[in-house]
């Protein structure tokens, strides 16, 4: 597992690298009147395209998150770091603050969403706002609030004022009598955490938006992410996360699921990058609105074996979490991505061989 053996080196640099020491940049925040929502049974609702503009305008939610600050990194390289918007409702550590746009947005309160949206003039919309399936086991009540409450607002939003959305799903929005190895993009889908049943609600809820108002709604189901420069989250597979920091901080590591316990990963520059692309495909190459994304699969065992050749003093030991060991036997162990990478293909190869071919 290369991979494997270049990260364990990059977590290091990660866990050891100051942050950043740009400059700051405000956003001005005037207050609106407030006016109800506008989703009407006749109303037609159109994403403005990324032709249509200069640049789109971004507002990503949840951004203090593992994802959001990667991509906030990546789109303000292609669109200017004043049209990427990096939202929360924590306060940001001073070099994520200096480092471009951030403001305060709470998903539950629908004015003050609505408010950044029309006055920033927001045409794409990343929610990565949600609590993660172990966090939200442990407080049902504030994962259904956050996950399909905070959903809900930013659907009516976005179709309102024809935002291109993104809303990732996950491996979480299967179920024990999902087909496991591997599982398509369609097939039973009977999740058993209140993650993975909102992630359900969140892909329906964003198809029907798109089919019966025209938002311009997309998303992929993410396995789990690997990254060097965040913490861990509440997620089932965040142990993938946690061994490097322990192997760096302090040379042991307690695994919480079973050293076979298989499920699908990907390292955080995939994700982002596919995110990305995905955002930027023209609507009309998009033959479905929600699609698996894969890069590999591995178990505990083997993640802790690769790392161990890099630092061969890293005690492993294993103390079984029931709840999240529940979770991940009820999850994909691989992903069948293929339907997303013919509209990947169908998209860059427009007018190359590929397209020819087919």
């Amino acid at each position: 597992m290369p991979f494997i053996r270049a990260f364990s080196k990059v977590a290091k640099q990660a866990l050891l690298s100051p942050g950043c020491g740009c400059q700051p940049i405000t956003v001005a925040v005037r207050t609106i009147s407030f006016s109800p929502r506008q989703v009407t049974s006749d109303a037609s609702f159109h994403s403005v395209s990324f032709s249509e503009t200069d640049h789109p305008k971004v507002l990503i939610t949840g951004g203090l998150g593992q994802l959001g600050v990667g991509l906030a990194t990546m789109l303000r390289k292609r669109f200017g770091n004043n049209n990427v918007i990096l939202s929360d409702i924590r306060k940001p550590p001073s070099h994520i603050f200096h480092s471009g746009p951030f403001i305060y947005s709470d998903i539950l309160d629908y004015k003050n969403l609505r408010e950044i949206v029309v006055n920033n003039r927001i045409t794409w919309l990343v929610h990565y706002s949600a609590l993660l399936s172990a966090v939200g086991e442990s407080n049902v009540a504030l994962a259904r609030d956050v996950n399909i409450t905070g959903l809900h607002n930013v659907l009516d939003i976005a179709a309102e004022h024809g935002l291109r959305l993104f809303v990732p799903s996950t491996i979480g929005a299967f179920g024990p009598t999902s087909p496991r190895n591997p599982t398509p993009d369609l097939c039973v889908q009977r999740p058993r955490t209140i993650y993975g049943v909102s992630k359900v609600h969140a892909e329906l809820m964003g198809e029907y938006y798109h089919h019966r108002y025209g938002l311009d709604f997309r998303c992929l189901r993410y396995p789990g992410i690997i990254s060097a420069d965040s913490q861990p989250g509440g997620g089932t597979t965040d142990y993938a996360v946690a061994i490097f920091h322990d192997a760096v901080k302090t040379g042991k590591f307690e695994c919480n699921l079973k050293p076979d316990t298989r499920l699908p990963m990907m390292y955080i520059d995939d994700c982002l990058r596919a995110t990305v692309e995905m955002m930027e495909a023209p609507a009309d190459t998009l033959s479905m609105r929600t699609y698996n994304i894969n890069a590999m699969s591995f178990s505990p065992e083997e993640l802790a074996q690769e790392v161990q050749k890099q630092l061969p003093d890293l005690e492993v030991t294993y103390d079984i979490d029931q709840v999240r060991q529940a979770i991940a036997d009820s999850w994909p162990m691989n992903f069948d991505d293929s339907n997303l990478v013919q509209t990947m293909l169908n998209y860059i190869g427009s007018d190359s061989r590929i397209a020819k071919a087919n």
